[in-house]
């Protein structure tokens, strides 16, 4: 799933991150490089001052003992190695510098470091106490640890000022496009931006945009043209059938053809109205004024598909448990209803087609193979037909629906029965 945070957001915190944590691990690797390279500085010069101890003591054994240029320590000789403290005693023959630590008398434990040099029978000892300098690095940590917070604040600080410094031509573009959606009306982006990233991104969407407003006028050319020249052939044949209708010598079955005749003729101009309201591409559609009775909508529709039903065992049937109307030309119902009621009888092979209406809302019932909860959806999208069923089709029919009802602020959907086989499309209109 994408980040929905704005870009200006991840890049402040991204770079209060960047800030903090190089503070922090430079803070980090100062503080390593300084404990090894003190420790070995001590370990050298304790080791060195009891060497240099250890050779006066040998060199003038009837002096006293010299102690330490630095620090003060004990000459001992083999002899009376016992005199020392068993911790020293066991480190006699161990030349070098070690970490002692012992109890002391607050509770807490002491630490410090004993460099020890035996040779030609003298037993230097010289003793480091490490405790103020383990105050010191405590002090020096809790120093550092501010510092590293202060520079991650400071980052974010920075962060904030370079952002807005960054940003600020894309969020002047995006305000633009803002303004542009508001007002219905495209104008020039490029002029406004640099010659940079942001600028040659405006220039193409300047370009984008004039190749879409060309691309749409010309299906509106195309639209009403096609309108025009169908609506001519339409209205010959509405009137020949009115015509023919009026004729006392027809017989019965010649009168069922004209009326079939005359319902699909009809059924195509609403198609062709419906059509050019999608191709305006309005948010909401035109009204003009009209209501619609859905209930006689529906009779019409069912009695227009009839004869898609031919032979098959199928009984269609039309509910209305309540007067609905609805503020929309009664073409764009028809077709709605049309693919609905015409794509259940089409995948009903026997059983029944039902018709309620009621409640806000018409309902299509069938008794079909019905779908799965998966495709409900997915049949809304072009190109996608239902399983089951022979036949041609281009999948279209539910496509137009949908976008019929998002103009005029209806809901579509389907869903398989739940008591038994089949399939249940509903349609819920705008509350008036």
């Amino acid at each position: 799933m994408l980040s929905r945070r704005k870009l200006r957001f991840r890049l402040i915190v991204s770079f209060a991150l960047f800030g903090f944590g190089l503070s922090a691990l430079f803070a980090f690797a100062a503080l390593n490089i300084r404990t090894r390279v003190e420790e070995q500085l001590v370990n050298a010069s304790l080791l060195d001052d009891a060497k240099w101890a250890n050779q006066q003591a040998r060199e003038h054994p009837n002096e006293p003992g010299p102690g330490s240029r630095l620090l003060t320590g004990a000459i001992k000789s083999e002899r009376t190695l016992y005199k020392l403290p068993m911790s020293w005693q066991n480190l006699a023959r161990s030349n070098g510098v070690h970490d002692i630590y012992e109890p002391a008398d607050d509770g807490q434990t002491h630490h410090y470091k004993l460099a020890v040099w035996n040779e030609g029978g003298v037993i230097s000892f010289l003793r480091y106490d490490v405790s103020r300098e383990e105050l010191g690095k405590q002090q020096l940590l809790i120093s550092v640890i501010g510092a590293v917070f202060l520079f991650g604040l400071l980052s974010l600080v920075l962060g904030l000022w370079l952002s807005r410094k960054v940003l600020k031509p894309v969020s002047e573009l995006a305000a633009r496009l803002r303004d542009f959606r508001k007002a219905g009306k495209a104008e020039p982006l490029a002029p406004h931006f640099a010659d940079d990233e942001v600028g040659e991104l405006a220039l193409a969407l300047d370009e984008y945009a004039a190749r879409l407003t060309a691309m749409v006028e010309r299906d509106r050319e195309f639209n009403s043209d096609v309108s025009h020249e169908l609506r001519t052939p339409l209205a010959v044949i509405a009137s020949t059938t009115e015509l023919l209708q009026g004729s006392p010598d027809l017989t019965d079955k010649l009168r069922e053809r004209l009326k079939r005749i005359e319902r699909s003729s009809r059924q195509a101009t609403e198609l062709i109205e419906a059509l050019l309201l999608l191709s305006r591409a309005e948010r909401r559609g035109p009204t003009r004024g009209e209501t619609t009775d859905v209930a006689k909508v529906a009779a019409d529709v069912i009695e227009s598909q009839r004869p898609q039903m031919r032979d098959k065992p199928l009984d269609i049937e039309l509910a209305v448990h309540g007067p609905l109307s609805v503020n929309a030309p009664a073409s764009v119902l028809s077709v709605a209803l049309t693919n609905l009621i015409g794509n259940a009888i089409k995948y009903t092979l026997e059983g029944s087609v039902r018709v309620q209406i009621g409640e806000g809302r018409i309902e299509v019932i069938d008794t079909g193979p019905g779908i799965k909860p998966e495709d409900a959806e997915r049949l809304f999208q072009r190109g996608v037909r239902g399983e089951g069923v022979g036949g041609s089709g281009a999948g279209l029919g539910l496509a137009i629906v949908r976008r019929l009802c998002d103009l005029y602020g209806w809901q579509v959907s389907m869903r398989p029965r739940n008591d038994a086989n089949g399939a249940i499309a509903s349609l819920v209109f705008e509350p008036a």
